[in-house]
């Protein structure tokens, strides 16, 4: 008895649910936990909390259409912390990359020994949960405590690094320290899987160390810079634990200090979850338009 072998159309059908069964776990986690909260944030953003009476009913929610996006966009709070954080991401998250695509390209090059002890002691700041981070480096930042400002006492170098002037850097130190061998990690990655003949063929041509870096090494890995660029962009406009922590020790450091805090202050400090909502949605779309910039910038860049 013969019996028909299934055709393209039925196989191209099984694995297409079969496809999608493997794909349906994350699909679920990313609907529950990432599109479902999005928009329920839209629905909070657009709505409005009024006492009415003696308010003894609890509030009553209205429809206030874009009424909380325009608060936003008129509270100088708000605004003072995109500014401070824009211009905290254009010092802080160059520096950092710097530092770690020089890591990347000195354990690359084998020019150090026990390559995979200082790889890990790279890696492990970023091990450090963020708020034990912002803790450490924060007493280390208080006069009294800090065996750092006792050296500097009396010297040219002698700074208050939770004074108006510093605090804000001081906070960018936390975040390069724990977020810069993350990054190296992910150039070091895609440095590792250039092929080495590229590196020899250089070599050859009479380059030197140097300029395999800049002309050969630099360039190739240009897509892990541009991806580590916009995750560092991305976590910048969320700066949030490291000033929270460091408001405990510095009057400086105000409830909104940056607009993730700006918006927790709305919602857990005056009770205003449906303003909270429309900065938090404000932020995410002045995320995604840098982020869609970054990657336009980079995209240019390579075509030309």
């Amino acid at each position: 008895m013969r019996t028909t072998p299934p055709t393209t159309g039925g196989r191209l059908g099984r694995q297409t649910r079969h496809g999608w069964a493997f794909l349906a776990p994350f699909l679920g986690l990313f609907l529950l936990f990432q599109v479902v909260p999005i928009g329920y944030a839209v629905v909070q953003s657009l709505q409005e909390q009024q006492w009415e009476g003696l308010g003894l009913g609890g509030p009553v929610v209205r429809f206030a259409g874009l009424a909380n996006y325009e608060r936003v966009f008129q509270d100088d709070d708000v605004i003072g912390g995109v500014a401070r954080v824009l211009l905290y991401g254009a010092v802080q998250v160059p520096v950092m990359l710097l530092l770690a695509l020089a890591m990347a390209l000195l354990f690359d090059a084998g020019l150090t020994r026990g390559r995979r002890f200082f790889q890990f002691s790279a890696f492990l700041p970023h091990a450090v949960p963020g708020v034990v981070a912002a803790v450490l480096w924060a007493y280390l930042y208080v006069p009294g405590i800090s065996p750092v400002v006792e050296v500097l006492e009396g010297t040219s170098l002698e700074t208050d690094f939770l004074g108006p002037d510093a605090v804000l850097w001081s906070i960018a130190n936390i975040a390069t320290w724990q977020w810069t061998g993350y990054n190296m990690l992910i150039i070091f990655a895609a440095l590792q899987a250039v092929p080495r003949e590229l590196f020899e063929a250089a070599r050859i041509d009479g380059a030197s160390a140097w300029g395999i870096a800049w002309r050969v090494k630099i360039p190739l890995v240009r897509p892990a810079l541009v991806l580590t660029a916009l995750f560092s962009v991305i976590g910048t406009l969320q700066l949030f634990s490291e000033p929270l922590v460091v408001r405990s020790l510095s009057a400086n450091v105000t409830a909104t200090y940056t607009p993730n805090m700006a918006a927790y202050s709305a919602a857990f400090g005056v009770n205003d979850p449906n303003y909270a909502a429309a900065i938090a949605v404000s932020l995410a779309v002045v995320a995604f338009a840098l982020s869609y910039g970054l990657m336009r910038a980079a995209q240019r860049g390579v075509d030309a």
